[in-house]
């Protein structure tokens, strides 16, 4: 363990193996860092909020201080990030509120470039990127595997399935599908995340699978909902079902459509 006589461990606190601790950094009494965590230098990590293995913290980061929310109360809420995270200049992350069932959490092997937010209540899965300065609001899902681009906005209650990707500079209002791909000031669904796709390894048939899918879903007959329901019922594709199921599951926005 290295601890720079700078840094500021409050009582309490617990610090794994092989943690690494840079100067003038602030570790609250109810953090836990997991074994081999890396804070660089000038982060403060507060709250009840736990980091795990493996993850580096860059300088000017304020992790787990309390949410950017008019009606937190002071209640308990925790914070949980997962393994392997790298966590960049300046990202600010907040932990949960009463209202959203008290715990944001992100999971392993993250990117999160400088600037970025991840807010009060959110959810982000395992392998996502969030570009530089980009904000994900409360009560947000954001799937394994997504890519969200530079300085765009995710409103609150969106939900961002498995795989798709945000381009730069888009506000998103409402539920992405999986493997879709968002484009445009006010984001647009302009088609899927192919390269994400291949890069990932996915087979040519489950990918023709899901550009038919999408295709339906864009000039099918019927409403948006009962052109999904009808996919639900047809395909044997794992990844067509996990875009079916996203689309019928509970929400609390709308969707963007196929355009």
């Amino acid at each position: 363990m290295t601890i720079h006589p700078s840094a500021i461990i409050e009582d309490g606190a617990r610090i794994g193996a092989d943690v690494s601790i840079g100067p003038f950094c602030v570790v609250g009494p109810k953090v836990v860092l997991g074994d081999r965590v890396t804070l660089k230098s000038h982060v403060v990590v507060t709250g009840d909020t736990s980091v795990g293995a493996d993850t580096t913290i860059f300088p000017f980061c304020c992790i787990g201080e309390i949410p950017q929310d008019v009606k937190f109360q002071g209640e308990a809420a925790k914070l949980v990030i997962g393994e392997r995270n790298r966590i960049r200049e300046h990202v600010t992350m907040n932990p949960g509120t009463s209202g959203g069932g008290g715990i944001t959490s992100v999971g392993d092997d993250g990117f999160f470039l400088a600037g970025c937010h991840v807010a009060h209540d959110a959810r982000v899965g395992d392998r996502v990127i969030i570009v530089n300065q980009s904000a994900v609001a409360g009560h947000c899902i954001i799937e394994d595997d997504v890519i969200i681009g530079g300085l765009c906005g995710i409103h609150q209650f969106v939900r961002i399935g498995r795989g798709a990707i945000i381009g730069a500079l888009s506000m998103v209002t409402n539920d992405v599908i999986p493997h879709g791909l968002v484009m445009g000031p006010r984001g647009e669904l302009d088609g899927l995340n192919l390269v994400g796709l291949k890069r990932r390894g996915v087979s040519r048939s489950d990918i023709t699978a899901l550009r038919v899918a999408f295709q339906t879903l864009k000039d099918g007959e019927g409403s948006f909902m009962e052109r999904a329901r009808r996919l639900g019922d047809e395909t044997d594709s794992e990844y067509v079902s996990q875009m079916v199921n996203f689309i019928l599951s509970d929400t609390d926005r709308h969707f963007l459509t196929p355009r």
